[in-house]
């Protein structure tokens, strides 16, 4: 049985609350780096945007590759396109308030 938008949407927000740039001790999720999620439930394809803090982050390469691993082990896609964007520009409002209270923002 196929699994729902929503369910597959869930799992994908699990598997990158997995996801840290080594250098925050706060989730890509949490910080606000994942700008879309989105299920096409007839083509079973997960599609994800993300940004990094900075577009030259030293960890890119690993974050983006931790990213994708963790999102084709989810059980439901048949494939995932995930795309590194830089529009807009994060800044540290994208945080969610348990990142901001993490970091000291609040």
């Amino acid at each position: 049985m196929k699994k729902t938008e929503e369910e597959i949407t869930q799992a994908a927000i699990e598997m990158l609350k997995t996801v840290y740039d080594p250098e925050i001790p706060v989730n890509i999720y949490d910080l606000g780096l994942i700008y879309k999620i989105d299920y096409e439930v007839e083509k079973e394809v997960l599609h994800v945007d993300m940004t990094l803090t900075a577009p030259n982050c030293p960890a890119a390469d690993f974050i983006f590759e931790d990213v994708r691993q963790k999102l084709v082990s989810i059980d439901g896609p048949k494939s995932v396109d995930l795309q590194l964007v830089f529009e807009p520009i994060w800044d540290q409002d994208m945080m969610s308030e348990e990142a901001k209270l993490e970091l000291g923002y609040l």
